[in-house]
């Protein structure tokens, strides 16, 4: 059964505006918190905006059967020693466990600890308590179950972006209050400038960026981590939920991989080491996260979750179909080009997405997990695995509106689809060598292979397959706030769009490109589902859902029933 919520913190009070009422950061309010002038020029005193104190509410993650991650922000004059407390009611009438954490400006003033001693599979209260007698506010987190387990529900996000306006979707679960975790699945901060993604005309005038920059320094990544962090609706679902939290490209730059970014011009940004250096520091201080770059946490006798990194560790540099293409004008030949292509560089055996480590260590714990007999093995990571390849049937609908690069690139996913090549190469698609050894582990393994894939902005439910042989089920998130389909492709109605890609790629089984939202992943013994739900809007603060759409699979029957 789940827990009752700790009451929500105060909203903090920046202006007398409406929206500053309900918390939010508007350029007035921004402007005067202390130390905003120097963080918004991004010198290091950038952390010391948002105030004293607790800044930032509370967060906990990294759940197990006896322990959890607590995490908090408290700015002080000096490095400060924290006292964190456990209970089993927000009273906090009997203290089960307690400890320390120093906040300390070298962190960006936030504060980690690990409570242990605790029960399997129950609700806890915790706080953090400042010297001065000041108190956080309370939060609830949850242990994971340990043997039999009847039922266990994630909710899982994606792709966050701050200026495009409300996380609802966050605000939603929060008040649903039917997870017992939440899945945060990258993009959950995003590095552009103000007024690029999303330009100003797209971009909600309450929802003011910080820094006003890109970020490239640790300094501007802690100070974009915090802008976000204030959002109310962020910071609630935080409160009250433990988060399992992996990173996708924007906590870094559009388009990364091990070596580089689309988004990183070493010229004028300096080292690229450096920048994923920083991005990391400043993720690991302000998330509830450990320091490990991929991990499991086993759910009783139910599922296993593996938390994986697609996108940094051991991730090779994405393909190019531009680059292919330059310099040809006749159709012949760009398929000609486009087939040698498929056949060379794209079939390359030996390409990377998780890295030979990585791979290694997911295969054996794949075995593991169902030599231990759990139902499912869930991956919790950044992007889709199912093959999704541009809808041809589509191209002579788009109309006149769309910018000449953008009709390019459709035209160009069009001729690629023709010859079997994928829409997407920042996805596994643009990696089937390591896709095809992933999908040889967990059959090898006799895994219940269960997917979850953020990035894309869309939703997406697919029957995964391996030479013909039923491999498992992937569900992918919409967005949170960032734009999908809908916004780009404006001219083909979101109906025609879901059922054209579905009518292209035989393992595609639904689709919706229009909606923002999140998902409600339920899991049981015997079927695991996937509740879409999809909230009215993002430009006004609201939790009022538009619709839902349910999608269920059976253990064993690796096949989605639509």
């Amino acid at each position: 059964m789940t827990s009752a919520q700790p009451p929500a913190p105060p909203a903090p009070a920046l202006n007398r505006t409406s929206a500053a009422r309900a918390g939010a950061l508007t350029r007035r309010g921004l402007f005067g918190l202390a130390g905003a002038g120097a963080a918004l020029a991004a010198t290091p005193l950038a952390a010391h905006s948002f105030g004293r104190g607790f800044t930032h509410g509370v967060a906990s993650g990294e759940p197990g059967p006896t322990s959890v991650l607590l995490w908090t922000r408290h700015v002080a004059e000096a490095g400060t020693d924290l006292v964190w407390q456990v209970a089993e009611s927000a009273d906090f009438a009997r203290i089960l466990a307690e400890g320390s954490a120093r906040a300390e400006p070298e962190r960006d003033w936030c504060a980690k600890a690990i409570a242990t001693g605790l029960a399997p599979g129950r609700w806890y209260f915790y706080r953090f308590l400042a010297p001065d007698g000041s108190a956080s506010p309370v939060g609830r987190t949850r242990t994971l179950p340990d043997g039999p387990t009847a039922a266990f529900r994630l909710a899982v996000f994606s792709c966050a972006n701050y200026g495009f306006g409300w996380f609802n979707a966050y605000a939603h679960a929060a008040a649903a209050n039917d997870a017992d975790l939440a899945v945060h699945l990258g993009d959950y901060i995003y590095e552009y400038e103000a007024g690029k993604y999303p330009d100003r005309p797209q971009a909600h005038p309450e929802r003011v960026l910080a820094p006003a920059s890109e970020i490239v320094a640790l300094a501007d990544y802690r100070l974009r981590y915090a802008t976000y962090r204030a959002d109310p609706d962020l910071q609630r679902l935080h409160q009250v939920l433990p988060m399992i939290v992996v990173w996708d490209d924007h906590e870094t730059a559009n388009d990364a991989w091990k070596d580089g970014a689309e988004n990183h011009q070493s010229e004028t940004e300096g080292s690229w080491e450096a920048r994923k250096a920083a991005a990391r520091r400043a993720h690991r201080e302000w998330m509830p996260v450990s320091d490990a770059p991929y991990a499991a946490y086993q759910v009783g006798d139910l599922a296993t979750l593996f938390r994986l990194d697609t996108r940094i560790e051991g991730r090779e540099k994405q393909l190019d179909l531009g680059a292919v293409l330059a310099g040809l004008k006749e159709p012949q030949a760009m398929i000609a080009a486009l087939a040698r292509f498929r056949d060379g560089a794209w079939a390359d055996p030996d390409r990377q997405l998780l890295g030979a480590a990585q791979e290694a260590w997911l295969a054996a714990a794949l075995k593991a997990s169902r030599a231990r007999g759990t139902h499912w093995q869930v991956l919790v990571q950044q992007v889709l695995i199912g093959n999704l390849k541009a809808p041809r049937s589509l191209i002579d609908q788009l109309g006149t509106g769309l910018p000449e690069f953008v009709r390019q690139r459709l035209a160009a996913a069009s001729l690629a689809a023709g010859v079997g090549l994928p829409l997407n190469m920042d996805a596994w698609d643009g990696y089937p060598a390591a896709r095809a050894r992933l999908f040889e582990a967990a059959l090898g393994a006799d895994a219940n292979l269960v997917v979850l894939a953020g990035d894309t902005h869309n939703a997406w439910a697919f029957d995964l397959d391996y030479q013909g042989a039923p491999a498992g089920v992937e569900w992918g998130v919409s967005s949170v706030s960032s734009p999908g389909f809908e916004t780009y492709l404006s001219s083909v109605k979101p109906e025609d769009m879901a059922r054209a890609l579905v009518a292209e790629n035989p393992q595609l089984q639904w689709a919706d490109t229009a909606q923002r939202g999140y998902m409600l992943v339920e899991l049981t013994p015997a079927r695991a589902s996937s509740e879409f739900r999809f909230l009215s809007g993002i430009r006004e603060r609201s939790t009022q859902l538009a619709a839902t759409h349910r999608i269920t699979a059976e253990k064993g029957a690796r096949r989605l029933t639509v």
